[in-house]
């Protein structure tokens, strides 16, 4: 691995290619072309209340706008210097604010109701906290993002149902349509009723619709947004569904859902840790399925083909009225499919592993055929009709168990947890931001639960390439005294050196647990070869 000077004591190389100083980790191959250094950090001080979010900047201001959901506010922060980071100021929504976007000093945060299944808002502020306008939208806006053209905002309204599943309103993405400017601005709603009439067939091709009495409107739950470069075409997660939604932009209308499939566990390429009682690393192939369940996706372009990126996290139905998981070990396993049902339910095997039980038992006799788990364990690559194109498959497991033996699949919350997520999701890749610099397309992906990001070259979509991997985590520090440095990735975002406030790329990630926002400066192989002439 090619080293470079960070400003932390002295790094020990470590024989797996990995360093590690005063709680910044490195982990790369020797030809990688970009690499992270961390340049500064901002932290609230707030421990486990998703008090760092999702963040975007604003160029001309050198602003960072945060949601800081224990607050119910934004935190706006001066990041004209990436290390000495200060709040300047908060903007306080009109309800719990879930996600922000800016374009050109025009800041959306998506705001969720107070009755969260009841209809949600977009509200419009200039870069100093002003409110500019409010607009209604559809319940739980999660996300939401400009078009590239910035005539538009996108809203990802989940609707998930009340807790004990006795309201369950309809998922929608909104469509704010700025193309008059923000005194003219109007809202159309692109639903899923259109589908409703489709259950059946949509449920034989792979889509989840499996909601106690739900209609295929009510059941899908956009998660997150990412637009074509001509601001044309959307895809939408749809993470419980595990599928994607499609939608013309213009004529604000979903056109297509497309089910992702399953990762099948028992191909060498795509082994796991599917246990936290074996007491060891264990990677390995086992008769189980995964789930794509994509958290964060985004859409770049190659050849004139648009290609979109998910970070595979999964996520699963847990309500009063309605719950979808269960163990390995409590599951009735049909003995032609599971020959060796004993063995594969002990607890070091997979009976710890969480799966679900609205899928795998073909014939609604209470008898699994199959097991699906929550979630793939990686990134994937997909086209824009849906077909894989690239999985990371095992990757991060094995990248983290070669960099982090001693903290692998540990839990992000509290240290000294080797493997305790090995039965859930593993490390949970969650966020997800793409970036150009010097012709080539890197992927940055946020881990959270043992934290840190993983850097992909995925300029081939066929062939990308791991560059490095990154954790600002100290897992010597106390979590909830705030000397355990970055803790639950959750938003990622890219700025170009053009809008950069120090003229070098920049990737910002908040950190939900830590409450920490830290920025990091990708040094160009260009870079390196200057310094050292």
């Amino acid at each position: 691995m090619r080293k470079f000077a960070i400003a932390v004591s002295a790094a020990v190389l470590l024989s797996s290619g990995a360093v590690w100083a005063s709680g910044m980790f490195r982990h790369g191959h020797g030809h990688s072309s970009i690499s992270l250094e961390l340049a500064g950090s901002f932290q609230n001080g707030v421990f486990g209340t998703a008090a760092a979010e999702i963040s975007a900047f604003d160029p001309k201001s050198k602003r960072l706008f945060v949601v800081n959901a224990d607050e119910d506010k934004v935190d706006v922060v001066d990041m004209s210097d990436p290390a000495n980071m200060t709040r300047v100021l908060q903007i306080a929504p009109d309800g719990s604010p879930n996600s922000v976007a800016i374009h050109k000093g025009l800041v959306a945060v998506a705001v969720e109701a107070s009755v969260k299944t009841d209809p949600g808002a977009v509200e419009f502020y200039d870069i100093d906290g002003t409110l500019l306008k409010r607009l209604t939208v559809g319940a739980l806006p999660d996300m939401l993002t400009f078009t590239q053209d910035g005539k538009a905002v996108l809203v990802a309204n989940e609707g998930e149902p009340n807790d004990a599943y006795t309201i369950d309103p309809e998922g929608s993405i909104s469509i704010i349509d700025l193309s008059r400017g923000l005194n003219r601005a109007s809202v159309k709603t692109a639903g899923f009723g259109d589908f409703n009439g489709k259950k059946d067939k949509l449920i034989k091709a792979g889509v989840r619709i499996f909601g106690p009495n739900a209609t295929v409107a009510q059941d899908l739950e956009p998660e997150y947004i990412a637009v074509d470069r001509d601001s044309r075409t959307a895809w939408v997660s749809l993470q419980e569904a595990n599928a994607f939604a499609v939608v013309d932009i213009r004529r604000g209308k979903v056109t297509d859902i497309l089910p992702l499939g399953y990762k099948d566990h028992s191909r060498s390429r795509n082994a796991l840790d599917a246990s936290d009682r074996e007491g060891a690393i264990n990677i390995t192939t086992w008769p189980i399925f995964g789930m794509y369940m994509p958290d964060a996706i985004a859409a770049y372009e190659v050849k004139g083909k648009t290609y979109v990126v998910s970070a595979n996290e999964g996520d699963s139905r847990d309500y009063d009225g309605f719950a979808e998981e269960a163990r390995v070990k409590d599951l009735t396993l049909d003995p032609a499919a599971f020959p060796d049902a004993a063995t594969l339910q002990l607890d070091p095997n997979i009976g710890r592993l969480t799966v679900t039980t609205a899928n795998g038992d073909e014939n609604k006799d209470g008898t699994f055929e199959k097991l699906f788990a929550f979630g793939g364990r990686s990134f994937s690559i997909w086209s824009e009709s849906g077909r894989l194109v690239y999985d990371s498959g095992d990757d991060f497991e094995r990248i983290t168990a070669d960099a982090l033996p001693a903290e692998f699949n540990s839990e992000n919350e509290e240290n000294d947890t080797f493997d305790n997520r090995s039965d859930n999701k593993g490390p949970e890749p969650e966020g997800l931001a793409l970036g150009e610099i010097d012709d080539r397309i890197y992927a940055f992906i946020g881990l959270e639960r043992i934290g840190g990001v993983m850097v992909f070259d995925i300029t081939d979509p066929r062939r990308p390439r791991f560059v490095e991997y990154v954790n600002n985590r100290d897992f010597a520090g106390d979590p909830e005294a705030g000397t355990a440095g970055d803790l639950g990735p959750e938003g990622l975002i890219f700025i170009s050196a053009k809008d950069s406030p120090t003229r070098k790329p920049l990737l910002v990630v908040a950190n939900e647990i830590s409450g920490t926002t830290s920025v990091y400066t990708i040094n160009r192989e260009r870079d390196h070869k200057t310094a050292h002439r």
